[in-house]
């Protein structure tokens, strides 16, 4: 238990100030006892958020999750243009190809939060990557988190194409990295994660197989709508809650009308839940990801 949340819980509390290095490796022995570590942790860390930029610092997440088995190493990497967590399968095979998975965080958190995930979502069959966005920010209790964007009024248009840059640079990396060609790639994030999800992934349907958007909105400035590309076949998932406080699921349904209206087709949820991860979402997302890009080898 102790082990557990050295590795898993200290991660999760990472601030500018302190780097935990995660070589670890948990076998399904002790997926209850880390599941339980994780998602306490993860359930207290949910206490302040911004306002004025509606996007919660951190997800709600589900208490527990069906089936999740920690048999995986995460390694802390420090790339060309941003630092990011990679998960891969206990027995990762460098020679094997294995579907890539990208998930942003979302305003005021890291690079740890949405870390948690990958084991629901596929043990084994997925190489997992979240990026740790560039801008540092006070996220209160003395904690430091990241933005994409910078809260409202105290940034410049600059600053949101200098992370769109960062990512695209990191893209490539991760290609390099893991020998995975484009088409084999699934973008995502959460809140401000799923909006440069938008912004990086629809004009790329060659790299991205899928989009998974969650509690978020599409930004509507002209550079996403004016350079969409001729092919509106990319699968787009998006869930989002009709209690969040927020992003309000209304935003979440203009973008959906704006998507249809541009000849897309997303696969749309609403729940009953605020700005948050529950079960339910993992559950319908783990069956659209699997359709949109299956997993690799089983090890």
């Amino acid at each position: 238990m102790f082990r557990i949340l050295c590795i898993y819980g200290r991660s999760l509390w990472t601030t500018g100030h302190e780097k935990v290095k995660l070589q670890s490796r948990l076998s399904p022995s002790n997926s209850k006892t880390a599941l339980l570590a994780v998602r306490t942790i993860l359930f207290y860390r949910i206490l302040a958020f911004n306002r004025d930029s509606c996007h919660c610092i951190h997800p709600v997440l589900p208490l527990c999750w069906k089936g999740a088995q920690l048999n995986v190493q995460t390694k802390e990497i420090q790339g060309q243009s941003l630092l990011y967590l990679a998960v891969e399968p206990d027995n990762y095979d460098p020679d094997a190809e294995y579907p890539v998975v990208i998930l942003l965080h979302g305003y005021g958190a890291s690079m740890s939060d949405l870390a948690g995930l990958s084991p629901s979502i596929h043990s084994t069959g997925y190489v997992f990557i979240f990026p740790n966005a560039p801008i540092p920010m006070q996220a209160g209790l003395g904690m430091t988190g990241y933005a994409w964007t910078p809260p409202q009024d105290s940034g410049t248009e600059e600053d949101e194409v200098n992370s769109q840059e960062m990512l695209e640079i990191l893209f490539d990396e991760v290609q390099e990295r893991y020998n995975v060609e484009g088409g084999n790639i699934l973008l995502g994030g959460f809140s401000q994660g799923g909006m440069m999800t938008y912004r990086c992934g629809l004009t790329r349907p060659d790299l991205f197989a899928g989009l998974l958007i969650l509690s978020s909105r599409l930004p509507t400035d002209a550079a996403i709508t004016d350079n969409l590309p001729e092919d509106r076949n990319q699968p787009i998932f998006v869930a989002h809650g009709t209690s969040d406080m927020m992003i309000s699921v209304n935003d979440a349904r203009r973008s959906r009308e704006f998507l249809e209206n541009e000849g897309y087709a997303p696969e749309y949820h609403e729940y009953e839940m605020g700005h948050e991860i529950n079960q339910a979402v993992i559950d319908d997302m783990v069956v659209w990801l699997g359709n949109v890009l299956p997993p690799g080898p089983e090890n």
